[in-house]
């Protein structure tokens, strides 16, 4: 399994930022955001390139790559990250294997080394809850200087299509703990509707008004 969290100031950031593909891996592409970069580093990642390599590939020849920030991680867990000379503010980086962050406009550059430690320290936990336990390490540690206003999470598992992609798009709230309410909504029913989509036979009762 792989997925993504991601949270920003602007709206809809998971729609720009976030990218994961089932037995490749993922893709962040952030601050001054490229969405192509997205499936392009998954594709290349698809055809055998380490992270790593497919990072090289996408700085080589992305237009304006000093406004991007990526961050990969390849099925074999390796870890790539890029922050171009552009990138906005305070800015930080980290990797270990299996694991990367990275963030801009923050009030540390140490915040995304703090977020790889959260997850590291967070392992044999369901992937999702790891990844909202290093969004809540990076608040408790300053955050990005202003509010944030929406957040995102993506897993992709043995299917073709996100097993859960939630979004809190905009709120005057906390989208990370908005974000996390509704992963625990969706966790216990996720593999149900994996099922209804593979097997409709084998799956369980929709349990709604209106259902025979």
């Amino acid at each position: 399994m792989f997925g993504m969290a991601v949270s920003s100031s602007s709206p809809a950031v998971a729609a720009r930022c976030a990218h994961a593909r089932a037995g490749v891996g993922v893709v962040a592409t952030q601050n001054v955001t490229d969405p192509s970069l997205g499936p392009k580093g998954l594709d290349l990642m698809a055809r055998g390139l380490t992270a790593e390599a497919a990072l090289a590939r996408l700085v080589a020849e992305a237009p304006h790559i000093e406004f991007r920030q990526l961050v990969l991680v390849d099925a074999q867990g390796g870890a790539a990250t890029h922050s171009g000379a552009k990138t906005l503010g305070t800015h930080g980086s980290a990797r270990a294997q299996d694991v990367a962050a990275a963030g801009n406009m923050l009030t540390s550059a140490t915040i995304p080394q703090t977020m790889v430690e959260a997850f590291e320290a967070s392992r044999g936990q369901h992937l999702g809850d790891r990844l909202i336990g290093a969004m809540r390490a990076a608040m408790a540690a300053g955050g990005e200087e202003g509010p944030v206003h929406s957040f995102g999470l993506i897993l992709v598992d043995k299917v073709s299509w996100n097993v859960a992609d939630l979004r809190i798009d905009w709120t005057e709230g906390d989208p990370i703990e908005e974000g996390a309410a509704l992963w625990q909504r969706w966790r216990p029913e996720m593999d149900a509707y994996v099922t209804r989509a593979l097997n409709p036979l084998d799956a369980p009762s929709y349990g709604v008004p209106g259902d025979l």
